[in-house]
Order: C-alpha cells, then sequence, then structure tokens
C-alpha cells in the first residue's frame, strides 16, 4: 500500500486551497494537442476539474480515495457530468482505457520507492496509444533551500526539524467555515538513496477551539534530471524532450521544475 498524507484534513486543505498555478495552463495545451487523456495523480481536481468544464476528455486517478470523493463532490457542485475517477496506485494502474496523453503533476516519486517508480513509469507507458505522450514534471532536489541544506553529513545530524507549535495566523478559512491549518517538518534526509521523509499535522478549529488534528508521514523519492530521463527510456520511452518549469523552452540550472515530454513508439 502507497502511503501519502493525502487523506482526511490534508485532502480538504488540498481541495479548498490548492487550486491555481502556471501548470494548469502547461497541461491544458497538452491535452488539447492528445485526447483521451489520463491524469495521474488528479488529487481533489486541481487541473482535471477545469480540463473537464472546458470540454476535455480526461480521466483521473490517485492513490488517496479520499482526494477522489472531494473531486467528484466538486464536479457535481459544478454541474458537469461525473467524471471517471479510479483508486490506483501508479505502480499498478490496470485502466480499462488506453489514452493519447497522460500528464504526472507533482505526483511522481510521493509515497513510493525507486523500485515503485520504474514500475509506474512502464504502467503508464502500458497506458498509452502508440505515438501518445507522456507529460510528467519533476520538482528538482535543489529547488528547496531547507531540504537541500541537509544534504551534507554535517547538517543531516540535527534532524529532525524542531516541531512548530499551532499558529493562529497561517490558520485559512474554508467554505465550510471551519479554519484548518498544515504544519510541515522534515524528520529524515536519505543523501545517498535520494529519499527524505516529513511529518505534516493537520488541523480544524472552529475559533479557539480544536475540533480535529491528524498527524501523517510521506516519504518522498527525489530524482536529479538526467536520472529520470535514463528511467524513462529504460522503460521504454523516446524522443525525450525538457522543458523549463511549464514554458515551451529548454531548462536551465535555474529552473525548480523539469518538465518531460516523452512518446511511446
Amino acid at each position: 500500500m502507497t502511503e501519502t498524507w493525502h487523506h482526511g484534513i490534508v485532502a480538504t486543505w488540498w481541495d479548498e486551497f490548492n487550486r491555481d498555478g502556471p501548470e494548469i495552463d502547461f497541461f491544458r495545451r497538452c491535452v488539447e494537442e492528445g485526447q483521451p487523456a489520463l491524469d495521474a495523480g488528479c488529487g481533489t481536481g486541481r487541473l482535471l476539474i477545469p480540463f473537464l468544464r472546458d470540454g476535455l476528455d480526461v480521466d483521473g486517478c490517485d492513490v488517496s480515495e479520499d482526494m477522489l470523493e472531494r473531486c467528484r463532490a466538486r464536479a457535481e457542485r459544478e454541474g458537469l457530468a461525473p467524471p471517471s475517477l479510479y483508486a490506483q496506485a501508479l505502480r499498478e494502474l490496470d485502466l480499462p482505457r488506453r489514452y493519447r496523453t497522460v500528464l504526472v503533476c507533482g505526483a511522481f516519486g510521493l509515497g513510493s520507492t525507486r523500485g515503485d517508480d520504474r514500475l509506474a513509469l512502464r504502467r503508464l507507458f502500458e497506458h498509452l496509444e502508440p505515438g501518445g505522450r507522456l507529460v510528467l514534471d519533476n520538482e528538482v532536489p535543489y529547488a528547496e533551500p531547507v531540504p537541500w541544506k541537509y544534504w551534507p553529513k554535517g547538517e543531516r545530524s540535527s534532524l529532525p526539524r524542531p516541531e512548530r507549535d499551532p499558529d493562529p495566523s497561517n490558520r485559512r478559512r474554508a467554505s465550510d467555515g471551519f479554519d484548518y491549518e498544515l504544519r510541515t517538518r522534515l524528520l529524515e534526509l536519505n543523501a545517498l538513496e535520494q529519499t527524505c521523509r516529513y511529518e505534516m499535522k493537520a488541523s480544524k478549529w472552529r475559533g479557539d477551539e480544536l475540533v480535529a488534528e491528524e498527524e501523517h508521514t510521506l516519504d518522498m523519492t527525489l530524482y536529479f534530471t538526467h536520472e529520470l530521463r535514463l528511467m524513462l527510456e529504460q522503460a521504454g520511452f523516446v524522443d525525450i524532450e525538457l522543458r523549463a518549469g511549464y514554458r515551451d523552452e529548454p531548462p536551465t540550472v535555474d529552473d525548480d521544475f523539469v518538465v518531460f515530454v516523452a512518446r511511446r513508439p
């Protein structure tokens, strides 16, 4: 079973407060160039719902049924036809349909091992029609200054980072009238294995009253650009192109995200 933190209160947070970003328009253009499409790791529908609103032919899958429930509810609230959603991990993907485009936005390496991710790429390959494209983004390991700081062994000895106390200034009001807060800290970083573990505490408040609190951990596998390109080649992909973040230009060392566009022969 893939373990992530995208359940319960965290799923509500994602649904309420994680709804925009430049990647939406970038991936929309990819879907417009090749349908039907699969949003692999669709979560609460940050990309999927706008695409369905635009009349695009897109299915979704995610390992978290909690996230999918919120995606379905949002589609219903917006008067959209019920989306085709599947609660499956990428490494176990087995869907009834094949696609011209498969998207993986912000999901690769979450709650999985390198072995899992190699299987995932193969399963994504097999769910593409011949000539179809995989479009996958990857945040480079040096993008975030906090975890990158702990790659040297002298710094890693100070982990885990100190726990933060609840802070009312960090709470956000949701559509249900409750306030929500997320507190995240880095617990471990293994530079040899290129993995890290985070703890997240999610809390729900009514004024100053704590209504509910959850604690989750997430293991992340980190990938550098050339390693991930080799993995795509080993999975069978060809004509692999790299894009700078969510722009149609080559990446540079200053780009935090690299997008891979790879074709199934």
